[in-house]
């Protein structure tokens, strides 16, 4: 059983950097994709940045160039450094992890209870 928790949201102003941390443990190792998700109020949850088993990462338009997202495997922990926050990336933020090279959009196996990201104008 995987079990993963997030840390380090909190509340910033536009402009601002959060990071993000997601501490997996269980069986997790590096044959698993890992994604960060986000959801604000009365929105769908989005994924918005993947890392898969062999290290390649992708990221949703909206966020690619100010998010990064990597892993390190010594400590099971996956990361995303936010950059350049805006109010539009308020949301609830939540990391996922799935097991196999195959990252699925949504259906991830396990996922965190989420940390919630504020960003004022």
């Amino acid at each position: 059983q995987v079990q993963l928790v997030e840390s380090g949201g909190g509340s910033v102003q536009a402009g601002g950097s959060l990071r993000l941390s997601c501490a997996a443990s269980g069986s997790i190792d590096s044959y698993y994709c890992m994604a960060w998700f986000r959801q604000a109020p009365g929105k769908e949850r989005d994924r918005i940045a993947r890392i898969n088993s062999d290290g390649g990462t992708t990221y949703v338009d909206s966020v690619k160039g100010r998010f990064t997202i990597s892993k390190d495997y010594a400590n099971s922990t996956l990361y995303l450094q936010m950059n350049s926050l805006s109010p539009e990336d308020t949301a609830m933020y939540y990391c996922a992890a799935h097991p196999g090279r195959f990252c699925p959009l949504r259906s991830f196996a396990y996922w965190g209870p989420g940390t919630q990201v504020t960003v004022s104008a």
